[in-house]
């Protein structure tokens, strides 16, 4: 696993403003959503780059 530097004050004007005009909704973290019997499909979405975070629902409330 490798890692960097994350300039995010660089990207801060810009994202702030598209978040302000409604471009991009900030509340928005999870990407996939999915149940105990998918997970290994939720895996391999975040593998492949087509989800970037994975919400597991394991039971109703």
């Amino acid at each position: 696993m490798r890692g960097g530097p994350a300039p995010v004050r660089a990207y801060l004007p810009q994202l702030l403003d598209s978040v302000l005009k409604g471009d991009i909704n900030p509340g928005e973290v999870f990407d996939l959503k999915t149940d105990l019997d998918d997970i290994a499909e939720a895996y391999a979405a975040m593998d492949q780059r087509r989800a970037i975070k994975s919400l597991v629902k394991v039971s109703e409330l």
